[in-house]
């Protein structure tokens, strides 16, 4: 049977009453600290969400991803191999250092000539140099040409940051987003401030604190008794429920881009076997995983890119919940059961966070009815992380947020030129075929030819399994009513904080 974490009725009780604090802060509980606050190298879910506050790109893209203004007012591309970004005049970084195309070009050159270290380095493998004509003018001379390239130099993709910025650059972040840092304490909290000299817009929330609180019960309770204004996201689904009926707090939900997904280290000698990794497929129930742990808060994916998006197929070959099919794989692929029934061993990683926890302990459960036992190893999120981004795994799970809203995300989780740390490409596949049609999408002009490139790289990516898309969860912004004017975004972004307006007067 599936198991839940259940909350008894005795977690929600009135007489808890709000800690004192300033009720000018908002208090946002966040699972785990953000591995690295410097945009050019931080790929976790709270590092990109909290730097899409403190910085901006070259464009930005709207609800439909069609790109916007950002930092570029204005661009033009006067030939295939030349993109030339006009910027917006009067930009200051939150240092008061006005903002120029020098800057822009630090930005891309320290990851190209490995200032940092980054693993958005392969993203700009197109790019031959970056000239700043003039203050206000960057040019971008390219080796080939680049569809992705407003994509990667969107906000939430990248972060301009100030010409010399190095290696330290994430104790102390410098943006020029509508919110400033103030502090980080590791483990514990970061601290932001509004900037009253953005260019786009002044916050009317004056602070925020990002709280760290890696126990889901916890953030429940602390948003239940006041101490907690806001959770994306993170709370048990079992729970909201019962966080609906407090009068204090308020639910705003929408359909989501966010997309779990489960990945297999190819180097290993077990899951190189393409016929294990589907007889795995098969062996998960995920609609049952939908409606249970995420109370059918979700459904069920085939693809990394979402299923209003322009690219997405869903003509690809599905690995259905097929227990017997599972058992037929494996078996063919030379694995029979010994006598205790098992298979062979095979060890998950996960992180501390709660809902990943207990999706590896359903998983291990219906993985054993196939005769794969599967040991679970859990670690503080910083470890957890830092093992998967240096291939130390055999599986682990984890949500694209965001990235997977363009096609890039392919190239950036599966060409054989992302491996860490120049990419996210973990499991280290390698298809000469795809790397071909990823190279041609990046550079047909033909939208319904690349349409095609991208169609038949999610078909050799549902047969080969890299990794396996479980679902798309919706996504979820439990807040105090203190905070109002609340639109959650699809991929879960805390940008609503940019709108979001604070009574703090009034302690709920």
């Amino acid at each position: 049977m599936l198991c839940a974490t259940l909350f008894g009725a005795t977690l929600f009780f009135s007489g808890c009453h709000a800690s004192r604090r300033d009720p000018r802060t908002v208090v946002f509980l966040i699972e785990s600290s953000p591995a690295n606050l410097d945009p050019r190298i931080g790929t976790d879910a709270q590092s990109q969400h909290i730097d899409e506050l403190l910085f901006d790109g070259l464009v930005a893209r709207d609800r439909s991803f069609h790109f916007v203004p950002a930092l570029a007012t204005r661009w033009e591309q006067p030939d295939p191999l030349t993109v030339v970004f006009h910027l917006r005049e009067g930009v200051r970084f939150h240092n008061g250092k006005q903002l120029t195309a020098r800057d822009v070009a630090w930005t891309l050159d320290s990851m190209r000539n490995g200032t940092v270290v980054s693993p958005r380095t392969a993203s700009y493998a197109s790019v031959d140099s970056v000239e700043a004509r003039d203050p206000l003018t960057v040019v971008f001379h390219l080796k080939h040409p680049d569809n992705y390239l407003f994509t990667n130099l969107s906000t939430g993709a990248l972060g301009i940051v100030p010409e010399g910025s190095g290696k330290d650059f994430w104790k102390h972040p410098v943006g020029t987003g509508t919110f400033r840092f103030v502090s980080q304490q590791i483990d514990q909290d970061v601290v932001v401030e509004r900037n009253t000299a953005s260019w786009k817009l002044v916050p009317q929330i004056e602070r925020v604190r990002f709280a760290v609180v890696p126990d889901a019960i916890t953030a429940t309770l602390e948003l239940e008794k006041g101490s907690g204004d806001v959770a994306v996201n993170s709370l048990p689904m079992d729970a909201l429920p019962e966080l609906a009926k407090r009068p204090n707090l308020a639910m705003e939900d929408t359909p989501g881009t966010q997309i779990q997904y489960l990945a297999f280290n190819l180097r290993d000698p077990l899951l190189s076997d393409v016929r294990v990794r589907q007889a795995i497929a098969c062996a998960m129930d995920r609609e049952l995983i939908v409606r249970t742990l995420l109370l059918g808060r979700g459904q069920t994916a085939e693809s990394l890119l979402p299923p209003a998006h322009w690219a997405w197929t869903g003509a690809v070959e599905h690995h259905d919940y097929n227990p017997a099919l599972a058992g037929k794989l494996l078996d063919a692929a030379g694995h029979p059961r010994g006598k205790d029934g098992v298979r062979f061993h095979l060890v998950m990683k996960t992180s501390t966070d709660e809902a990943t926890r207990l999706l590896a302990a359903v998983l291990q459960q219906q993985l054993a009815q196939v005769g794969i036992a599967l040991d679970l190893r859990s670690y503080e999120f910083a470890t957890f992380y830092s093992d998967v981004t240096r291939g130390a795994f055999q599986l682990y799970s984890l949500r694209w947020i965001g990235g997977n809203e363009q096609p890039d995300i392919f190239n950036f989780a599966y060409s054989s030129a992302s491996f860490p740390p120049k990419g996210a490409n973990r499991g280290h596949y390698v298809n000469p075929r795809l790397d071909a049609l990823l190279s041609d999408a990046a550079q047909n002009l033909d939208q319904q030819k690349r349409k095609a490139d991208y169609v038949e790289v999610q078909q050799i990516l549902a047969h080969e399994l890299p990794a396996l898309n479980l679902w798309y969860r919706d996504s979820i912004v439990v807040h105090n009513r203190r905070l109002s004017n609340v639109v959650p975004t699809p991929s879960g972004s805390f940008a609503f904080l940019e709108n979001a307006c604070l009574d703090h007067n009034e302690m709920r």
